[in-house]
């Protein structure tokens, strides 16, 4: 029997299958996503007169810009901070409970309806602008509800759609968009405001987002077995590969047990610091460029946008190198698990601390810059995709909870960050990345003797132990 699954194996595990075309469509579709979300944190520096020009790449605040093409607002920095941080505050809300949901019904709706919802936003974002900035903040809020919802809701895909030893790659390869995304934004948001005026922005992600939608409702299934376009040789290995690993959901939340169970809080502390550490090297890596670089704002978009292609093949990367360890037998699960989370906690901080006393020129410093702020991605083999390891039943609630608990780790980063900047600044960096250590090794410690990666005994139910 052995044997047989490896001989199909062979014949459908393929680029060219129809689960890594999904896994594709689902990149794009994170892509746009990432994209509608950090858009306006960039065309602000266009849109409001009295902002200088510290985030948007490619821009000169020397040209003159038609007012027609890019209407000016006199929104205060206190109305833009809270803009800025509406689309979270939605995104927040919706983790648990679309976790939930999740596991009960139909994620083909659930992605596509959210994603059409937050493309349908961004083409409207231009206009509620124009109406004000109190319909701009709610017009955020309910794009960040869409965008958590879609967000979350994917990671259910895979528990009916990739084969343990393909987990790796479909499912960075999918997520892996959203870096893809942020990199896109950085290099071409500053181009198309200046040759089409910042609405237009919002006006091509939206579009895209809406287009990709449509395509998804028109590709995906929910189960590969109902699927009328899938091979009937993939189909049969994707259902014979995980027959005994999904069940019907049908059982209660194990919450007590889930609280009481380490492994799921290993998972709850590394996402934490995960979410600390990246946090603080997206929001200000273009701060402390500037800094420490004393580059122009060109300089400073192309040097902040780098490292998320870096972070995009590093995150692609980790999933080919934990299906290959897998299926060669070379490391346990667990051992994959527990050697990506200290990689991609560890290196941040490492690297950042590389920053302060071995960068002693420019070329160093970028170096250190790029791969402290990229190699974060590694979680991507670990922590962010544990929880399918241990409870493959209840793997939406699970990760809607971690993702809260992230983004307090998220919440609390950038507060405290901003808090020692405007106290300290001649001290601020050594505090800010000695504190990002810290919080790093003391979660990464915490993972590596509580994690896991096989089904819990409270995630069982009527589902057999499997160990890998």
């Amino acid at each position: 029997m052995q044997m047989d699954n490896q001989i199909t194996s062979k014949k459908v595990r393929s680029f060219c299958s129809f689960r890594y075309g999904l896994s594709l469509l689902l990149h794009l579709c994170n892509v746009a996503l990432m994209a509608q979300n950090m858009c306006l944190n960039l065309t602000m520096v266009i849109m409001v007169n009295s902002t200088g020009p510290h985030s948007l790449p490619n821009t000169s605040t020397e040209e003159h810009l038609d007012n027609i093409k890019n209407p000016v607002y006199n929104w205060s920095p206190k109305i833009q901070g809270i803009i800025f941080s509406s689309i979270f505050y939605g995104v927040l809300i919706t983790q648990i409970p679309v976790g939930y949901l999740s596991e009960k019904y139909s994620i083909k709706k659930m992605i596509g309806f959210s994603l059409f919802l937050s493309s349908l936003l961004s083409l409207l974002m231009p206009m509620a602008a124009e109406g004000g900035a109190a319909f701009l903040l709610a017009c955020r809020v309910a794009q960040g509800v869409a965008q958590g919802s879609a967000l979350i809701s994917q990671h259910m895909i895979w528990v009916k759609w990739a084969p343990p030893l393909e987990r790796g790659r479909l499912t960075t390869l999918s997520l892996s968009g959203n870096l893809l995304g942020s990199f896109i934004v950085l290099l071409v948001t500053g181009f198309i405001c200046q040759s089409l005026g910042w609405p237009m922005v919002f006006y091509i992600f939206g579009a895209c987002g809406c287009a990709l939608s449509l395509l998804w409702f028109v590709l995906f299934y929910d189960d590969p077995k109902d699927h009328p376009c899938i091979s009937i040789s993939e189909k049969e290995y994707i259902l014979s590969c995980l027959n005994q690993q999904v069940s019907s959901s049908t059982q209660s939340l194990p919450i007590k047990a889930m609280i009481k169970s380490l492994p799921f809080w290993a998972i709850a502390f590394g996402s934490f610091a995960f979410h600390w550490t990246n946090t603080i090297m997206v929001l200000y890596t273009p701060t402390f460029i500037k800094a420490k670089l004393h580059v122009n704002i060109k300089e400073n978009g192309l040097l902040s946008a780098l490292p998320y292609l870096f972070a995009w093949s590093f995150g692609i990367l980790v999933g080919h190198l934990t299906d290959f360890f897998l299926s060669r037998n070379i490391l346990r699960l667990i051992t994959i698990r527990k050697l990506f989370n200290t990689l991609g906690l560890l290196l941040p901080a490492f690297f950042s601390l590389c920053l302060l006393y071995l960068s002693s020129s420019i070329y160093s410093m970028t170096i250190f810059l790029i791969l402290a702020s990229s190699t974060g991605s590694f979680c991507m083999g670990g922590v962010l995709i544990n929880g399918l390891d241990i409870a493959p039943s209840f793997y939406g609630f699970l990760k809607g909870v971690t993702a809260v608990i992230g983004m307090i780790g998220r919440l609390i980063s950038s507060t405290l960050c901003g808090v020692i900047l405007n106290q300290d600044p001649e001290s601020a960096w050594f505090k800010i990345f000695i504190l990002m250590a810290v919080i790093d090794v003391l979660c990464l410690l915490f993972c590596l003797v509580f994690g896991k990666a096989d089904i819990q005994d409270w995630a069982k139910g009527n589902q057999e132990h499997t160990r890998l």
